[in-house]
């Protein structure tokens, strides 16, 4: 059986994985798994899980690891992971990446990938951070802001705010992952699967990197 590639991406909350990781998915053509991306939408079908995953993110903190594994498990089941996938915010802690590694077939080739970002950088990365709900485009409105105020460039639909990226939250989720996801980056690298890249560059000299780090040509 072909190995296929399960691309995990590290960095403190807005390094840049999300846009990199949805880059890499559209240019690769397998898919991007976000597992915030699966709570929030828990959240808007206003499920009792979702409603508990609302009181967490607002609170700053991480679901618990079960109710992860099972919302991964049941997505790299289904037929477009056949080639590989990409996670995206998972696993976040030593116990996730245990879990997570008990479910991962024989053919399947972990390969990690770290955006390093200066942290004095980082709140502000997130603050001015908006997202088209339509499209999925991410803008920063210090950085990286749409021709219209508020508006999506490409479709024109009204930007959102995430309730988990206001200042004191985000204070909030710094020190989470500081004290919960670093030690993965001295795992993956014992296991000789991670590769450094420095996201402070233009995005497309970290796409690029990122491209040789995983080497899926």
């Amino acid at each position: 059986m072909n190995r296929i590639p399960v691309i995990i991406f590290l960095g403190v909350p807005g390094a840049g994985k999300g846009t990199q990781a949805l880059r890499l998915s559209n240019e690769k053509g397998i898919p991007r798994i976000s597992t915030g991306d699966m709570l929030r939408q828990a959240v808007q079908d206003d499920s009792p899980l979702g409603r508990m995953v609302q009181a967490i993110m607002k609170d700053g903190r991480l679901v618990d690891d079960e109710t992860m594994l099972k919302l991964v498990q049941d997505r790299i089941l289904r037929p477009d992971c056949r080639n590989g996938f990409i996670l995206d915010g998972y696993p976040r802690n030593m116990q996730q990446a245990g879990q997570f590694e008990r479910i991962l077939q024989p053919h399947m080739d972990v390969r990690v990938v770290k955006i390093e970002v200066a942290e004095e950088d980082i709140v502000k990365r997130i603050a001015g951070r908006r997202t088209c709900p339509k499209c999925e485009r991410i803008y920063n409105i210090y950085f990286h802001p749409p021709g219209k105020d508020e508006l999506c460039d490409a479709d024109q639909t009204p930007l959102f705010r995430r309730d988990d990226d206001l200042e004191d939250v985000v204070r909030r989720r710094i020190e989470t992952y500081q004290r919960e996801t670093r030690p993965l980056i001295d795992y993956y690298g014992s296991k000789q699967v991670l590769q450094l890249v420095n996201g402070s560059q233009n995005s497309n000299l970290v796409a690029d990197q990122i491209l040789r780090a995983v080497d899926l040509n």
